[in-house]
């Protein structure tokens, strides 16, 4: 079903060769797999403390100027249980690199929020040792997203200083290895990034066979080493959306809240590039404007209900329809021989 292309290839779509085919191929890999559907997943951003200081990312503890929350365990099972209320069927517990909420801690919130609802948990954590994440495995957390922004090796260490790009993959490969669906990712339009590494950072996310993979264009932060830095485009972003797609047929691949950040219709157009899926903020209206990965972030809307009314029309107004299913990758199923 899917098309083999070389790296040579996918640098060329990029630079926009062939918009037209690339678009429509795209839109057809998708209907072929997943029809109209349209998954969403409840982000529950529950602290935005962070011990990185990764130069892109509003959150890095480098940031004097930002607001710090935590939210209680509680607090967190009672979003969780707003946004299953509102339909939601996948809860991701996100948050900065917080080392504040031990092993124990976390597996308590996945047993609460399996044991109160019918749902699929994702974590979206950061780096955290093995022994963490098989135990979360263990609890019944069933995905894990773990972004590598990029895979060119200069960019990724001076990016994320005192961190290895080995160290991640590796890490991402240990959660396949221990049964997660396993997502990761890029940033589109980093300062000194090319199309060519672009192009070799989508070639390698697809030969990872990941279930979920997200990509969405590089906003500049005022409070990072960025901050003056021009964005990314978000028209390369989408064609990016598209590539991934056709190299990974049974992959999630999410339209970001980082493209809506450019306007609503981005989002949209996410959609018609390839992506399958929305993922609504349901973090409390208290303290979600404070999780400023970018600027905008979390900006558009100021409830749970609210965005997610606004998010279901932007998808049947696109053509598409908002599943009520969990949301498995078929990469999932076809993996396992059935």
């Amino acid at each position: 079903m899917s098309v083999n292309l070389s790296t040579r290839e996918i640098e060329e779509l990029l630079e926009g060769s062939d918009d037209r085919w690339l678009f429509e191929e795209a839109r057809r890999v998708k209907a072929a797999v997943f029809g109209k559907d349209v998954y969403f997943r409840g982000v529950v951003e529950f602290s935005n403390y962070c011990a990185e200081d990764c130069y892109y990312c509003g959150l890095r503890a480098g940031n004097r100027n930002l607001y710090r929350y935590r939210l209680t365990k509680e607090e967190i099972l009672e979003t969780a249980e707003m946004g299953y209320l509102c339909g939601l069927k996948t809860i991701v517990l996100q948050s900065g690199d917080d080392h504040f909420y031990k092993k124990d801690d976390i597996t308590f919130i996945i047993r609460e929020i399996l044991s109160r609802m019918d749902v699929v948990i994702t974590l979206s954590l950061g780096e955290r040792s093995l022994e963490e994440i098989k135990e979360w495995r263990k609890a019944g957390a069933e995905r894990y997203l773990l972004k590598i922004e990029t895979f060119n090796k200069a960019l990724y260490e001076k990016y994320r200083p005192g961190r290895k790009l080995e160290e991640r993959i590796r890490l991402l490969e240990y959660m396949k290895g221990v049964g997660y669906e396993t997502g990761s990712g890029i940033i589109v339009g980093l300062p000194g990034q090319t199309v060519k590494d672009i192009a070799a950072d989508l070639h390698r996310l697809s030969e990872l066979e990941l279930e979920m993979i997200a990509v969405g264009p590089f906003i500049p932060h005022p409070e990072t080493p960025l901050g003056l830095e021009s964005p990314g485009n978000p028209l390369l972003s989408l064609r990016c959306i598209a590539v991934l797609r056709i190299l990974n047929p049974l992959a999630n691949i999410p339209s970001t809240s980082a493209l809506a950040s450019f306007g609503m219709d981005f989002r949209a157009k996410g959609l018609e590039a390839g992506a399958n899926v929305v993922m609504p903020s349901i973090t409390p209206s208290k303290v979600r404007l404070f999780y400023k990965i970018y600027p905008g972030k979390n900006e558009g809307c100021m409830c749970v209900i609210e965005e997610m009314d606004y998010l279901k029309k932007m998808v049947e107004n696109a053509g598409h329809r908002v599943s009520d299913s969990k949301g498995y990758s078929p990469r999932r199923f076809y993996a396992k021989g059935s």
